[in-house]
């Protein structure tokens, strides 16, 4: 008989409640619901709740958990560096759906703000999920400019504001991940689908002028698993916090492959 039910060890259970202690004068409570497990011991994981007196904190919910790491639990693991959206470091779960803690408003979650790591990925580490196989396949499209002829005379290859136009909605990407483990394609078959951060990317290649590359690229992505996994479900242009659309990217590069043919 077949068994749906999550294994025991991986089962959440309900954790800690850490009471606000140092709170303003009119405090303005919030609470957090926050993912917790440590490889160190053999626990379940957890879910801990952290009352923040939100006159005390930023306006962001990275600030909640700077300030929950800095004043009531040092303990709590997250990864976070640029804090204005651009390094994708921040990428979770918050209130259900993947995006930047350093740009997710507290206010934009009504009653407690639930914070888990980015779905369907190996954790380390309470909020941080194992990221080296999403790096490994963004490796194995060779996002690089790649010639063959000379060099022009002046050392630099040039771009008309066209063709530079056709990179829009591609460059802007920060690999955070938010897009790929939104996607249940993704889910299922993580190991051998690109997933549409790393497509988005591969599509950026291709569509740069100034590469010439385009054959060798459009050859190592013409697989079953590697872009065909993607069924349009549409999570990842929902979900991505910097508003782009791989899921177009996707459907350009089949449309290339066909045009090819």
């Amino acid at each position: 008989m077949a068994e749906f039910a999550l294994p025991r060890n991986s089962k959440i259970r309900e954790g800690k409640t850490h009471r606000a202690e140092n709170v303003s004068e009119k405090p303005n409570i919030k609470h957090f619901s926050i993912y917790r497990w440590s490889p160190d011991d053999a626990e379940n994981p957890r879910m801990d709740t952290y009352e923040v007196d939100l006159n005390l904190c930023g306006p962001m919910v990275l600030d909640a958990l700077i300030y929950i790491k800095d004043h009531v639990d040092s303990s709590l693991t997250f990864r976070r560096s640029c804090r204005e959206g651009i390094c994708g470091s921040c990428a979770m779960n918050i209130d259900g759906t993947n995006t930047l803690a350093c740009t997710k408003s507290i206010e934009d979650v009504s009653g407690n703000v639930r914070i888990t790591p980015l779905p369907h990925m190996h954790v380390i580490k309470d909020l941080v999920p194992d990221l080296n196989n999403f790096y490994a396949q963004y490796a194995s499209i060779e996002p690089w400019i790649q010639t063959y002829s000379a060099a022009p005379a002046n050392g630099e290859r040039l771009q008309s504001p066209e063709d530079r136009a056709k990179l829009d909605g591609t460059d802007e990407c920060i690999l955070c991940a938010c897009c790929s483990t939104s996607c249940p394609s993704y889910w299922w078959n993580g190991d051998r689908y690109l997933g549409p951060a790393i497509l988005l990317q591969a599509y950026r290649w291709i569509a740069d002028s100034r590469d010439e590359a385009t054959g060798e690229r459009l050859d190592n992505l013409e697989d079953s698993y590697k872009l065909y996994r993607c069924h349009t479900i549409m999570n990842c242009t929902k979900t991505c916090p910097k508003g782009l659309n791989p899921a177009k990217a996707i459907g350009k590069i089949k449309e290339l492959l066909i045009q090819r043919q």
